[in-house]
């Protein structure tokens, strides 16, 4: 059995992520699978993220302050792309009542990937728990590609209900879906 790797988890500013965005991106880079130039695209969406309403980040460390986890988001508003593609999505499949349901007043979890050789040992749960807990929201919404992950078990055990599946957001052919719950986490 391998031990679980020794870590911290530590809320980043704004300021800290944009220090170590490089090594961020490339856990991401890693944790998705995603070819290497995906980093250099990213980068400019996750400095304008860090700039939005409520944003929160928090970051698992390694035992040489490597980050082996992030996890960010922020309060989700009218005119965000991710808003507005879920909104049109969901009122398609389930009319303006479940969009006023589930977006009137939430934390849209944007990323939380950890390193693969780090996943399965509570990491991203924690990651998580630790956003969420300073998350003023009534619920939280996030999307994620679909199919049996490791995320989607991490999820479901902490009662994220389905809001809108097989959804195609513009620009990624991959399905999705988006889970959404009620804050606080338990």
């Amino acid at each position: 059995m391998t031990a679980a790797p020794s870590r911290r988890l530590v809320e980043f500013s704004a300021r800290e992520l944009n220090s170590r965005l490089g090594e961020a991106l490339a856990l991401y880079v890693s944790a998705m699978n995603y070819p290497p130039g995906t980093a250099e695209q990213r980068a400019p969406m996750w400095l304008a993220h860090m700039l939005r309403d409520g944003w929160r980040c928090v970051v698992a460390l390694g035992e040489h302050d490597e980050l082996i986890g992030i996890g960010y988001g922020y309060r989700g508003s009218t005119g965000q792309w991710w808003h507005e593609q879920v909104r049109h999505g969901l009122t398609a499949v389930s009319g303006p009542g479940a969009v006023e349901e589930w977006m009137h007043d939430y934390f849209e979890l944007t990323e939380l990937h950890v390193l693969p050789g780090a996943q399965g040992r509570g990491i991203g749960e924690g990651v998580l728990r630790d956003l969420l807990a300073g998350v003023p929201t009534s619920r939280v919404l996030l999307s994620t590609p679909e199919g049996p992950s490791k995320a989607w078990r991490l999820y479901r055990r902490l009662g994220f209900v389905d809001v809108l599946r097989h959804y195609q957001f513009t620009g990624d052919p991959r399905p999705f879906a988006v889970l959404g719950r009620s804050l606080p986490l338990d």
